[in-house]
């Protein structure tokens, strides 16, 4: 990476030499060291984190390569499908009815979880703009999200959206071992989804570097989340999985909001920025459509297959049903679903479509 952070003496007046002195050495003001996203006025070669909290001076590679000589590399354990440009953008925002008492319950949850995460990255929008009703260059000011509130709320999403899949694929492969008996290819899948959560946020962590404060509230938040799920999992599997489909088409709104964003030009740093390197690897994004935008409906695409994922486990027999993600059809000609976006269907497959 080449970056110009040359400073010439004749370019600064001895009053900003002495501001900048002071922010490398730690005395920067309150608000220049706030635990936030700060932008870097660095002139670097992309790709590069464009946001962090970190002084400048003790900046450093968040995943630097392995330092052993016979190890040229890590390969993804689950090698992600390919995408259709056209595919990621037929993504739509969708809701499922809740049926059910379980789904009520897992909606009425999901609504509190919600809500807490706003609260915490302090995120704001329109709805009429998510859901494609209203221009988003008309919507109001006061919901309005710079890029640095959107990494906020990025990170934050993604490090409590890795939960789930990891506890559900703990508690499957626990309950298999008691029981003696196979899982019909629940665990895979509910491992590759937390996996591919994790790749959001490594994503995500190359373009901003979350300060001390955040980094707290992360810590507490997934502690009580972990456990709380963990919990729940053990009394309703199918209401945790409804509950995860109900999340998952908040983040597809969230995503959708943010591309508009992008493209009414709200967010210029966004539509300049190039995709990080781990996100070019690990989408084969193609030459020409490498751009932090390309990135973001990536990502809200895999929200989208995510969505539908758990809405379908949700509708299944937990104990009994094979995982029709992990099964090979009689007629693959036939929709059904897969674990790609070709058979997209936002609100899930019932079990008689699926099976």
């Amino acid at each position: 990476m080449n970056c110009n952070r040359t400073i010439t003496a004749t370019a600064l007046s001895k009053q900003s030499a002495t501001h900048i002195l002071k922010t490398l050495n730690g005395q920067a003001t309150t608000t220049a060291a706030r635990p936030a996203f700060i932008l870097l006025q660095s002139r670097c070669s992309p790709p590069q984190r464009q946001f962090s909290t970190s002084r400048p001076a003790l900046m450093k590679e968040l995943f630097p390569p392995p330092d052993t000589p016979n190890i040229k590399t890590t390969e993804a354990a689950w090698q992600h499908p390919i995408y259709s440009y056209e595919q990621m953008e037929s993504i739509k925002v969708a809701h499922r009815k809740a049926r059910t008492v379980s789904d009520h319950v897992a909606l009425s949850i999901m609504r509190t979880v919600r809500f807490g995460m706003d609260l915490v990255t302090g995120y704001k929008h329109d709805k009429a703009v998510a859901n494609g009703t209203k221009d988003p260059k008309e919507a109001k000011s006061t919901s309005s999200m710079t890029e640095r509130k959107w990494m906020i709320r990025f990170i934050f999403l993604e490090t409590v959206a890795g939960v789930p899949g990891m506890v559900a694929g703990m508690l499957r492969h626990l309950h298999s071992l008691r029981r003696m008996k196979r899982d019909n290819g629940w665990i895979e899948t509910c491992l590759e989804e937390s996996y591919n959560e994790r790749m959001h946020l490594l994503t995500f962590l190359q373009v901003a570097q979350p300060g001390w404060f955040m980094r707290l509230v992360v810590l507490g938040a997934q502690g009580v989340f972990f456990n709380t799920f963990f919990i729940s999992y053990l009394i309703s599997p199918r209401t945790a999985h409804r509950f995860v489909g109900y999340l998952e088409e908040e983040a597809v709104m969230t995503y959708t909001r943010v591309l508009q964003d992008i493209d009414a030009g709200k967010l210029p740093k966004f539509a300049q920025m190039q995709a990080p390197e781990i996100a070019v690897k690990y989408w084969n994004m193609p030459e020409g459509q490498r751009t932090m935008r390309d990135a973001i409906l990536y990502i809200r695409a895999d929200e989208a297959k995510h969505r539908e994922v758990n809405h379908t486990l949700g509708n299944l027999d937990q104990k009994n049903d094979p995982n029709p993600y992990a099964a090979k059809f009689e007629d693959e000609s036939r929709p059904h679903p897969v674990k790609d976006i070709k058979y997209h269907k936002a609100t899930g497959w019932e079990r008689e479509e699926a099976l």
